[in-house]
């Protein structure tokens, strides 16, 4: 059985309550029993799912962690999205191994930068959204407003399903279109909730705009929903623990059980006999104790039994699968059997690569999972000469996380690396140290980009004579053309027109 799995990440600009939001919903699903778990107290203490040195000193998440946890027969695998814009790479990958998105905004800052640029990686891949507008208790912008905003900016119709009576000051409660009952606050601390049939007539403009919204917004269509084209709209506070019931509630109800994935063969459907999946992700030294390498799964098809053996594309023979891992963030457990929709880690020792492919027999190949020309390039140069080979091996890993990428010159010794953020080279430094002791700095680089060359033998031939300075090689050895400008790689393409300078390379 795939259909009562929801694989699902929570997408939203830094600051909008992501965090608090994903504990609620722990909370809400007893995967933990009390607020603050997550989000310890102290500014030094980050949630769960933000384990690594540098997020516990920043305050932002920078990785991608998993929780899963069940909730009346429904099991929920929540996958936790970096909220930093510069992270984009891999909250794509994420966002690959995810059915749907709640997309939280802020009732006071509405659609914000990140919230965009993310809502379009997920129309991408047609994923289905659920929007939560937060914090509603506060001031915030005019509800029509809001509305507005997200029917306008990204092209989505809208269809709320709950109301704010009020907001900030004069809040009362968050009305539910489906029952006609009203969350109230209760209590000094307005923090407990009492939801009860709405006990008093709403009158005047409040009782206008609750029929204007009832009435003046496209009714909610599930297939609409589904493809991609309307949002649900639920309003609420996640730190009072408003609305976050009901939006559970849609997740279970509305939200698409495991899809099709892209494989080169066509769309590989969830009831599938054969065990499929795909890595979207992979982090070293989860647990600095034991310098252990997850792969993170996204299950695609079959049931999974612990000690199966499966075939990554990258490697073309059978590995077994002994100790595969549930997770709940940085707390893990052994995983006996997993359905299409699940993610399960796999510990392994550089064995297994973001965009690999898992499967019994070998004969498909999941799309969809690129990396992307890198924005900012940098030299590395190593402050202790005798600690070259420990250098290799830990941009090696990182590389294969997708945290960096690596070039290799032809001509020259120093080793370069591009991200597509600034923050992913404090990430690299910060984690060259406390993970592989390891100290280095990042110089300029002469180069602007980077190009995958691909063509004929005899092409790349060709081009690699004229142009050795400016060549490179990732870490699979594939040829990388190292532009010093945007117009260098158009005046190459010109004079180069049998070979495509890429600016994306899927494994």
């Amino acid at each position: 059985m795939t259909s009562n799995r929801r694989t699902f990440a929570i997408i939203s600009h830094p600051d909008a309550g992501k965090t608090t939001l994903t504990e609620k919903l722990l909370l809400q699903g007893g995967a933990i029993h009390l607020a603050g778990e997550v989000k310890a107290r102290g500014a030094a203490r980050r949630a769960r799912s933000d384990w690594m040195k540098i997020e516990q000193q920043r305050g932002i998440s920078v990785t991608s962690s998993v929780m899963t946890f069940e909730r009346d027969g429904v099991t929920f695998n929540l996958l936790d999205t970096p909220g930093h814009e510069d992270f984009s790479e891999d909250t794509y990958r994420t966002l690959t191994a995810v059915d749907s998105a709640i997309m939280v905004i802020d009732a006071a800052k509405g659609i914000e930068p990140q919230t965009r640029k993310l809502f379009e990686v997920c129309r991408l891949r047609s994923v289905p959204i659920i929007t939560f507008v937060n914090k509603v208790d506060r001031e915030g912008k005019p509800v029509f407003d809001l509305l507005d905003e997200v029917a306008d900016t990204l092209a989505l119709d809208v269809s709320p399903q709950s109301w704010p009576i009020g907001m900030g000051g004069v809040f009362e409660g968050v009305l539910d279109f489906g029952t006609d009952t009203i969350s109230r606050p209760e209590g000094p601390s307005k923090e407990f909730l009492g939801k009860r049939e709405a006990d008093v007539e709403l009158a005047g403009p409040m009782a206008e705009e609750v029929e204007l919204a009832r009435h003046g917004y496209p009714e909610f269509d599930i297939e609409a929903y589904r493809h991609g084209d309307l949002t649900p709209v639920y309003f609420g506070s996640a730190l009072k623990n408003f609305g976050v019931t009901e939006l559970i509630d849609a997740i279970a109800r509305f939200a698409p059980p495991p899809r099709p994935q892209p494989s080169e063969a066509g769309p590989i459907e969830p009831t599938r006999d054969e065990v499929t999946g795909f890595v979207f992700k992979v982090q070293a030294n989860m647990d600095p104790q034991h310098r252990d390498r997850i792969a993170f799964m996204r299950m695609v098809s079959g049931t999974f039994k612990r000690g199966m053996k499966l075939i990554p594309s990258g490697l073309g023979k059978p590995i077994a699968v002994h100790s595969p891992i549930l997770f709940f963030a940085q707390d893990r457990e052994l995983a006996d059997t997993a359905e299409a929709g699940d993610i399960i880690g796999i510990p392994n020792h550089g064995t297994l690569r973001v965009g690999d492919t898992l499967s019994e027999k070998n004969q498909v190949r999941f799309t969809g999972l690129p990396n992307f020309a890198p924005e900012i390039l940098r030299r590395v140069q190593l402050k202790d000469p005798t600690k070259t080979k420990q250098l290799r091996k830990a941009l090696d890993d990182l590389s294969e996380e997708g945290v960096i990428q690596v070039f290799y010159p032809e001509f020259g010794g120093q080793w370069i690396v591009g991200v597509v953020g600034q923050l992913q080279l404090d990430v690299l430094i910060s984690r060259l140290s406390a993970e592989y002791k390891v100290e280095a700095s990042l110089e300029a680089s002469p180069f602007a980009t980077a190009r995958w060359l691909k063509g004929s033998p005899e092409a790349i031939k060709g081009f690699e004579e004229f142009n050795r300075a400016n060549l490179a090689r990732d870490r699979d050895g594939d040829p990388v053309f190292m532009a010093k400008s945007a117009w260098d790689v158009g005046y190459q393409q010109e004079k180069n027109p049998d070979i495509t300078f890429g600016a994306t390379k899927e494994r």
